[in-house]
């Protein structure tokens, strides 16, 4: 399976690439470091007996993730994307 985005059917490939593996790489080691500082204070806060922030670690770590996984799968879409358009 190819989940490498298909740069030959666009003109500045080269720029294009290299833009988007940077800021794929500051997503996902942002999202790393969400995930870790939400799941820190998640198991803090639920040791010391505090729901409230408990709860609100928690999400932070669910959209840690799912950050992770939607950036994994912009990379599916652009693929996809350029390949409708050289279809067009």
């Amino acid at each position: 399976m190819n989940v490498f985005p298909d740069f030959g059917a666009v003109g500045a490939s080269g720029e294009f690439a290299s833009v988007i593996g940077a800021l794929l790489t500051y997503v996902l080691i942002g999202s790393v470091l969400t995930l870790l500082v939400s799941a820190i204070i998640w198991a803090v806060a639920s040791s010391a007996g505090n729901p409230y922030t408990a709860q609100k670690a928690r999400i932070g770590v669910f959209v840690a993730l799912g950050t992770a996984a939607l950036s994994g799968a912009g990379i599916a879409w652009a693929n996809f994307l350029l390949a409708v358009g050289d279809r067009i």
